[in-house]
């Protein structure tokens, strides 16, 4: 017997494309004698579908592709999940089915209803274990949240194999977890397992596949590469153990899989929203240096563009650093210089601003001027406008409303600062794209004379380390001091985070990598008096 994991990129709402990718990879599959295959949760809705699952269209239509999948692909078992609705209730099921037969219904016991995930608000909750067989063999089935909570899992305890469908979206860290914990179900229950993950970016998600198969020993026995559609194929000798001769696929380090994580989720909201090129500011500096190098590794440098957008206050060298750059990565490229459209906005608002002293204001119409053309140049070309700041800036508000938060994505929303500089000098290691002077500067917005970040922040290993306890651990103001930061440090930065959550609601969207993303994650209300 041969059962295969199919790792598939689905496109949310798009039921039919769905269908038939599944109908497509099912029939190479049946070709090459596979017995049984099976699919990723939700798969033929895609993952998350939110509110469509209200519009009873959706519904219509995934029991429609329900039934070509029941029908049209003879002589081969399908396992994939589905909404379904049973007595009234939404259900998200997973579905066995083979030559028009329903072999096997689940039910999702473990509604996730925290981060990222919202179940409760769409489906009910099931409470029976499910399983099927096929060749002598019982296959048992589970979805996603289950296998982390043990009364569901006890259907391994009855069965040679465990199915398990998910819809896993990624962080740094979490492939290592998953494996850890089917590892040791495995084991405890004497039973096999295969994983079948997702693949994909779906607006600030991003799945990365890494589908596995666990022997009851414990051991893993096969993984799939990560942020790839692939199906892997895995013989069952007659007692239905495992069988495979193929060289375990070893995991990407931590930065690779980081970066990967980053094209993917940037080049499937590009293309999954119609848009067929993108453009960003170029600025010198290591923010849109590696955002440069994500787009392009993404799209091809044939579908990027690059502007730059120098003022009275851009030094020479980011000129020249920018340029190197775009000339590297053979992007198109056009410099804009802003000075004419800085002072035509002086010049109108001198009247209210006479007597007034310089500040930020200044600094803040230079940015929505660049805005403003980068904008003009997007509607005008249909390019999608990437925005490029980072998570560290986004936090503490240093960053221009409607001037460089302006885009319709932002790839490294969710990228501190720090390791927007590990991701460039590791993107550099494969071929040098990033000037190393832009390594090497410290980083400047260049909005005013001799301006450097750390004017207004701290240094930045500090501000991330504070960020991170605030934000992702949600850490006190006295237990980060009682880690030994500066008090007045930590109180002046907290109080930046939370007074510029108006500023976070009105960014684009961005790939989530790390365990608490701003955005659909951290809810957090403008109006706060905590």
């Amino acid at each position: 017997m041969q059962i295969a994991l199919a790792q598939i990129n689905p496109t949310v709402g798009a039921i039919e494309d769905n269908c038939q990718l599944m109908l497509t990879c099912a029939e190479q599959l049946r070709a090459q004698q596979v017995d049984l295959v099976v699919f990723p949760e939700l798969v033929l809705t895609g993952y998350p579908p939110e509110d469509l699952l209200l519009r009873p269209a959706c519904q219509q239509r995934v029991d429609q592709a329900m039934q070509r999948l029941l029908t049209q692909i003879p002589g081969i078992t399908l396992v994939f999940g589905l909404p379904g609705i049973r007595s009234g209730r939404r259900y998200n099921l997973a579905i066995a089915a083979r030559d028009g037969q329903i072999l096997a219904e689940y039910r999702k016991q473990t509604l996730p209803n925290y981060g990222v995930f919202d179940e409760h608000r769409y489906f009910a909750t099931g409470d029976q274990a499910a399983t099927f067989c096929q060749g002598g063999i019982r296959f048992a089935l589970a979805i996603c949240e289950d296998i982390w909570h043990d009364p569901p899992m006890q259907a391994m305890a009855e069965a040679d194999w465990l199915l398990s469908l998910h819809a896993s979206p990624f962080h740094q860290g979490k492939a290592a977890e998953r494996e850890a914990r089917l590892q040791y179900l495995a084991q405890q229950h004497q039973c096999h397992a295969l994983y079948v993950n997702q693949v994909g970016g779906q607006d600030e998600l991003v799945f990365d596949g890494g589908s596995f198969v666990v022997a009851k020993t414990g051991h893993l026995i096969a993984r799939c590469p990560v942020f790839a559609s692939t199906e892997r194929t895995l013989a069952l000798d007659a007692a239905g153990n495992p069988q495979s001769d193929t060289p375990l696929i070893a995991p990407p380090e931590p930065l690779a899989i980081t970066y990967q994580a980053l094209v993917c989720g940037t080049r499937d909201y590009v293309h999954k929203n119609g848009f067929q090129r993108v453009i960003l500011g170029l600025s010198g500096g290591i923010d849109s240096a590696l955002t440069l190098a994500i787009a392009v590794d993404a799209l091809g440098a044939d579908a990027v563009q690059a502007i730059l957008l120098p003022s009275r206050y851009t030094a020479d060298i980011s000129n020249q650093d920018a340029t190197q750059q775009a000339d590297i990565s053979g992007v198109t490229y056009h410099s804009l210089p802003i000075e004419a459209a800085v002072q035509a906005f002086e010049s109108i608002l001198d009247p209210l601003f006479t007597g007034l002293p310089t500040d930020l204001t200044e600094e803040n119409i230079q940015a929505r001027c660049r805005g403003l053309i980068l904008m003009a140049i997007s509607n005008k070309t249909g390019a999608l406008l990437l925005t490029t700041g980072n998570k560290s800036e986004l936090a503490v508000g240093y960053a221009t409303l409607y001037g460089d938060m302006n885009g319709g994505f932002a790839p490294l929303k969710d990228v501190p600062k720090q390791l927007v500089y590990a991701l460039a000098r590791w993107r550099n290691q494969s071929s040098p794209v990033i000037p190393q002077r832009v390594l090497e500067r410290p980083p400047s917005a260049e909005l005013r004379p001799d301006q450097q970040d750390s004017d207004s922040l701290p240094d930045y290993a500090i501000l991330d380390a504070i960020i991170e306890r605030y934000v992702e651990q949600a850490a006190s103001v006295e237990q980060i001091i009682a880690d030994g930061f500066d008090a007045a440090t930590v109180q002046r930065i907290t109080r930046l985070i939370d007074r510029n959550e108006y500023k976070r609601r009105q960014a684009a969207p961005g790939i989530k990598i790390t365990r608490h993303a701003f955005g659909r994650e951290r809810r957090y209300p403008i109006t706060n008096g905590f």
